[in-house]
């Protein structure tokens, strides 16, 4: 895909439906939505509008595994952002969010740029039997 706020509503929308169709329940796959999309706007951020971008998203046992790359690894997420709870922050909110809805994420370089990886973990009834 390329960054764009049309190409963004459709890995919302594909990403949400997959997953609920994967057995995921629908409150994991809302995580895993804002998850993606926050990565996606990290790498717009980074790396500007209709940039090239690999976005993955998978229903593991135990988790939903996202991974969006983006061609830019010389620029990495800087955890030094703004708390969730300041009201005066205009941005900045992304990465503590992340680390809320998917801890231990991380960044790999490689060797067209980066790729960003998370787990959105399944909590009590995240996968319906």
């Amino acid at each position: 895909m390329h960054s764009s706020a049309e190409h963004l509503r459709r890995v919302r929308h594909m990403t949400g439906q997959a997953l609920c169709e994967a057995g995921v329940t629908a409150d994991v796959a809302e995580n895993a939505q804002l998850v993606t999309s926050e990565l996606i706007g990290n790498a717009v951020t980074c790396c500007g509008p209709f940039v090239p971008l690999v976005v993955e998203v998978v229903a593991e046992p135990v988790a939903v595994l996202v991974k969006v790359h983006d061609p830019d690894g010389e620029h990495l997420p800087d955890r030094a952002a703004a708390p969730l709870d300041d009201p005066d922050a205009e941005s900045g909110r992304g990465l503590p969010l992340l680390d809320l809805l998917a801890p231990g994420w991380h960044t790999v370089i490689t060797p067209v740029g980066k790729q960003i990886r998370c787990r959105v973990p399944y909590r009590r009834g995240g996968v319906r039997a």
